[in-house]
């Protein structure tokens, strides 16, 4: 039987950046990550549209995401001249009606706190710095002037990954199936091929799947997969400056972004509209019916355009406040959790990885204090939401 001081489940993006920064802070022990499809093609990260922002209400998701920026700008220092994640710095551009104005303008007030260069725009300096958008019945947009923009996923995902088997980690191609436990904390796990593995420690970052394997261990995650479509639309008549410009946001929830020549386009479901299937099967109504619409009359050369591509995604959704779970489970001391982050895992998943390796080594936080985002909330089913979930 196989020994690890942790093992870590899941080789997402999350769960290579925990690898990665164990190894990186000096851990000694022996460090598994456990990945039932290594062609990831499934996974999370590799569906992921890829941005990075700042606008978020928590304090703490904007620390994490300016952590997961520099880390993103020193790539070459951390893994070599080569390293390139395509990272697109255009910014972000969130619309809001009259009704949401409040959040807004108090979600730019936190984020310059915080030093994200986030400005508020009224509807006159919207169309002055972008003229292909309608800003009818838009009170004001807040546009990051830096800091905030889009790269490829499943790049970082891979840099992670192999720099953390390059310092040690073993890459451990099974399913976990069982947890077992004893005097209160996790001494094994049962593997789909009929291994075992004795763990030091046992990290979730197990994406979609994470309730699942928490369940393993009697814990109540409410993390699961939620659907959601991207397609990919060209549109001949988009001119050089919509092409250059940021991922935008409308005020009625819809996301666009320019990918070359090409643009990717999304809308996240309301409670009732969530698809109850969880194929990945794409539903082109979804985007006639229910984007379409709302693109040509935000921006007017979208009345002509055809959708090239599309794929389907999943969230690591957290049900009870769509906020990201992390720490180490309070009555079970080796059992950490990286999960729950709802869209947008994959930015700040460099700070999640260096912030588990912390409590593992250390014991506690020192670089961002996230025991706000502990799971003692989810026992006490309490919410500490995030407004800006796209």
């Amino acid at each position: 039987m196989k020994s690890f001081d942790v093992a870590i489940v899941g080789a997402g993006v999350v769960g290579s950046s925990t690898a990665y920064h164990l190894l990186k802070q000096g851990f000694a022990g022996k460090v598994a990550i456990i990945e039932k499809d290594t062609t990831y093609a499934y996974s999370c990260t590799a569906r992921a549209v890829g941005g990075l922002r700042q606008q978020f209400s928590c304090p703490e998701n904007i620390a994490l995401s300016q952590f997961g920026l520099a880390f993103i700008r020193r790539l070459k220092q951390e893994f070599g001249p080569a390293a390139d994640v395509g990272f697109r710095e255009q910014g972000y551009l969130l619309l809001a009606s009259d009704r949401g104005f409040g959040v807004l303008k108090a979600n730019v007030a936190t984020q310059r706190r915080l030093a994200a260069d986030v400005v508020l725009l009224s509807p006159e300096e919207l169309k002055g710095e972008f003229p292909w958008l309608d800003t009818q019945g838009i009170a004001a947009g807040a546009f990051s002037r830096s800091g905030e923009g889009w790269l490829d996923p499943e790049t970082l995902m891979s840099l992670l990954r192999k720099a953390a088997l390059a310092r040690g980690a073993e890459l451990v191609k099974d399913e976990v199936i069982g947890i077992d436990m004893s005097a209160g904390a996790i001494s094994e796990v049962a593997l789909k091929s009929g291994e075992r593995m004795r763990v030091g420690a046992l990290v979730n970052a197990a994406g979609a799947c994470a309730g699942v394997l928490a369940a393993m261990a009697g814990i109540d995650l409410p993390v699961g997969p939620r659907k959601r479509y991207v397609y990919v639309l060209d549109c001949p008549a988009a001119d050089e400056s919509l092409r250059r410009g940021p991922l935008f946001v409308d005020s009625s929830g819809f996301y666009l972004r320019p990918e070359g020549r090409t643009f990717l386009s999304g809308l996240s479901p309301s409670a009732e509209e969530e698809p109850a299937d969880l194929s990945w099967d794409v539903d082109h109504a979804w985007f006639e019916e229910r984007i379409w619409p709302l693109l040509a009359a935000r921006i007017p050369v979208f009345e002509t355009l055809k959708v090239v591509n599309a794929w389907v995604g999943h969230y690591d959704y957290n049900a009870q406040d769509e906020n990201g779970i992390i720490g180490r489970h309070p009555d079970i001391a080796n059992f950490y959790f990286a999960n729950g982050f709802s869209g947008h895992g994959m930015q700040q998943a460099p700070a999640v990885g260096n912030a588990i390796a912390e409590l593992i080594i250390r014991g506690d936080y020192y670089t961002i204090d996230l025991h706000r985002l502990g799971f003692e909330r989810i026992m006490r089913a309490e919410r500490y939401g995030e407004t800006n979930i796209i």
